[in-house]
């Protein structure tokens, strides 16, 4: 009986003290009263060695730390997953008892894939045993996790453990929930006076305010580019809003500025001034001008004086983060002291050789910060664009085999570098982090773009793929964007009866025509060019593509984004209300697209496109077979133009008589009644084969030339059309007008030592 009532009268002071903590939690007035100054009384309330509090960061997929007992680690990062204990606990909203977090057994009865992490264990010197894990929710809000670590005694966490953590855990989570919405309020009563520009001029509301507030992405990037990127206020705008609130000007990147005197800069390290936001921007009439993120901050303001003592007088410019981090970049790695004169070895070199990075914190470790990480993927991109490379290819391996690096040089892949297999992390997210990609998501594939001006001195766009591999790692591919003027017309290398065919058709008032071939064969510079005959200033032309790449002053060139609903069958429709002359749209992905684009080329205008076929006669078929009506199709064609790309041959190119074999193969290969139809004589036939030399890099071959097939709309392809006839048909007829296929075209460039025969056997089949 004495027993039970000693029983009675422990529980009734548990209850008691945990009844305490409840109150001391909902009196508490902010986050870090709350978290921070009850730790060690909710650890001892347990009879615990060791809490821990995450706080889950929901756009990340990820639990942060807020607080933890002990001061080995400042903080621990955890993906919310089945693959750790306090992920397990998140991302099912489970309780988690362990009695032995190394039993594999006992972790593997509660989830196939759960693993204690032991790195932590093994860094800190501390051994854990026993963990007691439970979500903290709000009305099906994820808040967090309470992760109760070794009972005093040595003993398993009992119900009353569980039910008082469950107890604490609700109140923790609405004391949470509503200490964030008071500070959010009070967030957007004290925004109101630095955006009143913004709100004067009406580009905004209080309403648009509390949602901005609110936004998951505040606490990552500002409420200020939460504006911008999620309610529309330009950067424009926005930079005359704090340009009034700050009583300072507001500069944005300029990539022409040369950089302030090497001494001025090398006197701080670029780590600490993009921890810090400023950097010396440049001198005029002995006045330092400063940029930095907030000019009237004091402090810095008093500090960055101590730095530079010799300037009596120092001006401070406000700038975005992101133009500061621009300028940063330019000033450091592309300028007096840059990394772009730097050879990759001389970087590879600076990495860290220290040990191999944990790969649970590896996304949290990598950003902006990581100098020589920043030195190394802007000199892959450099070196990419210096060389005329159309892709990149980051490609790591499981275990501690090295990254292998390739780029696409003419339309073959060549390995440029290996880098440590340690940096198979950093690498893939500094990239992620450069084109705004979730860097804690490795799971699934994921698509963005990087503008190069903001991080180096080149203005270019890349166009990255992010696609999982095995071993928990990401192949990267950056598709380089060409920009620029298009290729003059005469520089296609189009046959006489080609050129003269396609510029006849590009001529007409109206009519369909199409250029063809797989991703990556030059279908758009061909478009460009043979819109750039007719681009005059008597001419409406409308372009929808997917990017833009090259540009023609006098052209209207629209960017489809398939995501939001502006498809190439939307831009059209819009195209038709806006006047047009000529209309160019990217690809004829669907139905719908070809039926429009037909339907414009019947009513008066000029319809150019591209679609993926392998030739000319193939493309009639395959129109036909969306079920477009053969009597418009047959009517809107004017003509269609597959194209090949193959390597040009360098000038280092060595001339040679072909063997009589040889020579009867590649007769036979373009046909033996239509060669003896060109007319030309056996015995004059030259052929070259490659060679190399430092200008090619000992490849043979430098550039790249087209190779055409170009079907006529006579009246006979028109009958055949109409007829639904079988492809052999149609080329036939084609033929008979004149037209070369893919292969003799590219035999009788082989015959002018333009190219090889291996390269033309490369890219065509028949």
């Amino acid at each position: 009986m004495l027993q039970e009532t000693d029983a009675l009268r422990q529980q009734l002071e548990y209850r008691k003290r945990l009844m305490d903590k409840i109150n001391e939690i909902h009196s508490a007035d902010n986050l870090n009263t709350i978290l921070i100054n009850i730790k060690d009384s909710i650890a001892d309330l347990f009879s615990a060695e060791r809490i821990t509090i995450y706080l889950a960061d929901a756009k990340r997929n990820l639990l942060i730390s807020k607080v933890m007992s002990g001061s080995e680690i400042k903080q621990i990062v955890v993906p919310i997953s089945d693959m750790s204990l306090s992920g397990y606990c998140a991302i099912g909203g489970t309780i988690i008892n362990i009695k032995d977090a190394y039993d594999l057994h006992e972790l593997k009865m509660i989830g196939s894939n759960l693993k204690f992490d032991d790195s932590w264990d093994k860094k800190t010197g501390f051994t854990t045993k026993q963990v007691l894990c439970v979500p903290m929710k709000f009305q099906k809000t994820l808040i967090g996790v309470i992760q109760i670590i070794n009972k005093k005694g040595d003993i398993p966490y009992d119900d009353t453990d569980i039910s008082y953590a469950m107890e604490l855990a609700t109140s923790l989570s609405i004391a949470i929930h509503n200490i964030y919405r008071l500070s959010v309020t009070t967030k957007v009563i004290r925004n109101k006076s630095r955006y009143n520009f913004l709100l004067d001029k009406n580009l905004v509301d209080d309403r648009i305010l509390e949602k901005a507030a609110i936004h998951p992405d505040v606490a990552k990037t500002g409420m200020d580019a939460v504006l911008m990127l999620e309610y529309g206020v330009s950067k424009e705008d926005m930079a005359k809003n704090l340009s009034f609130y700050f009583g300072a000007e507001f500069v944005g990147y300029d990539p022409t500025i040369q950089p302030i005197e090497d001494d001025l800069l090398k006197r701080v390290k670029p780590e600490r001034l993009t921890k810090e936001w400023w950097v010396p921007y440049k001198i005029e009439n002995g006045i330092l001008h400063i940029i930095i993120d907030d000019p009237t901050d004091l402090a810095r303001q008093d500090m960055l004086k101590f730095v530079y003592p010799e300037y009596k007088r120092i001006s401070f410019i406000g700038a975005f983060k992101e133009d500061i981090l621009s300028y940063i970049n330019l000033f450091y790695y592309h300028g007096a002291s840059g990394a772009s004169s730097s050879s990759i070895d001389d970087i590879l070199n600076k990495l860290d050789s220290g040990d191999d990075p944990e790969i649970e914190s590896e996304s949290q470790r990598v950003s902006e910060q990581d100098s020589v990480i920043v030195q190394l993927v802007n000199k892959i991109i450099i070196d990419a664009v210096n060389n005329k490379v159309s892709d990149i290819h980051i490609e790591p391996f499981p275990g501690k085999e090295d990254i292998q690096v390739r780029m696409r040089i003419d339309g073959r892949c060549k390995i440029y570098q290996k880098i440590p297999y340690k940096y198979k992390y950093a690498i893939p997210s500094r990239i992620k982090i450069m084109c705004n990609l979730d860097i804690s998501e490795r799971r699934k594939p994921q698509d963005g773009k990087i503008d190069f001006k903001k991080f180096g001195p080149l203005n270019v766009e890349l166009r990255i793929a992010t696609v999982p591999t095995a071993g928990q790692l990401e192949d990267v591919v950056m598709r380089v964007l060409a920009s620029g003027e298009p290729i003059p017309y005469d520089k296609l290398g189009l046959t006489e009866r080609n050129s003269r065919v396609l510029d006849a058709c590009v001529k007409q008032p109206y009519g369909l025509v199409l250029v063809v071939g797989p991703t990556g064969s030059g279908k758009t510079t061909t478009l460009h060019s043979a819109i750039s005959v007719i681009n005059t200033v008597d001419k409406k032309i409308w372009t929808a593509e997917d990017p833009v790449e090259i540009t023609q002053r006098g052209l209207r060139q629209v960017q489809v984004h398939p995501k939001i609903g502006f498809t190439f069958a939307a831009a059209l429709r819009s195209f038709l209300r806006a006047d047009p002359d000529v209309i160019m749209v990217g690809e004829m992905r669907d139905q719908e697209t070809a039926e429009i684009g037909i339907e414009c080329s019947l009513t008066g205008h000029l319809v150019f496109s591209t679609l993926h076929t392998n030739s000319a006669p193939e493309t009639i078929t395959r129109l036909l077979d969306m079920e477009l009506d053969p009597f418009s199709f047959s009517d809107a064609i004017l003509c269609i133009l597959a194209q090949r790309l193959a390597r040009r041959l360098c000038s280092c190119k060595e001339e040679y008589v072909p063997s009589q074999k040889e020579l009867e193969d590649i007769i036979i290969e373009y046909g033996t009644e239509s060669f003896e139809k060109t007319g030309i004589q056996r015995s004059e036939i030259r052929l070259c084969k490659s060679v190399g030399c430092p200008k090619c890099m000992d490849s043979g071959y430098k550039g790249r030339l087209g190779l055409h097939e170009l079907l006529e709309g006579t009246d006979a392809i028109k009958s055949l059309v109409k007829r639904k006839s079988e492809i052999e048909f149609i080329r036939k007829q084609a033929i008979e007008d004149g037209m070369t296929t893919l292969k003799q075209d590219g035999i009788l460039k082989c015959f002018q030592g333009l190219t090889d025969i291996k390269e033309v056997r490369k890219v065509c089949i028949k």
